[in-house]
């Protein structure tokens, strides 16, 4: 009997874990950089949608690469936070294998 309680359990969890994906999927962050003369829209699943590049900082083009690299890196550091606060509300701060 406790094994079925454990399967409905699962089952349950990996459902949840399947719908928390499908929603990242529809939400979106933007990174900045450089007081947000560089912009970055991306996904929830860590997918490029849109880059903002101010016309000024196109004049010094090293500049413009690390800020896009770190706009890039911005966005992707908030997806990541996004999926973990998900995952977390899903699993009660349970670390599970594979997941966390």
């Amino acid at each position: 009997m406790m094994n079925r309680n454990m399967m409905k359990q699962a089952q349950r969890l990996q459902a949840q874990i399947q719908k928390m994906q499908q929603e990242l999927e529809t939400l979106t962050v933007e990174g900045s950089a450089g007081g947000g003369v560089v912009k970055v829209v991306m996904s929830g699943k860590q997918l490029v949608e849109s880059v903002f590049i101010a016309p000024e900082a196109v004049e010094d083009v090293e500049l413009l690469q690390d800020l896009v690299a770190a706009a890039v890196n911005d966005a992707s550091n908030k997806t990541q936070e996004l999926a973990a606060q998900k995952m977390s509300a899903i699993t009660g701060g349970m670390k599970i294998p594979g997941l966390t």
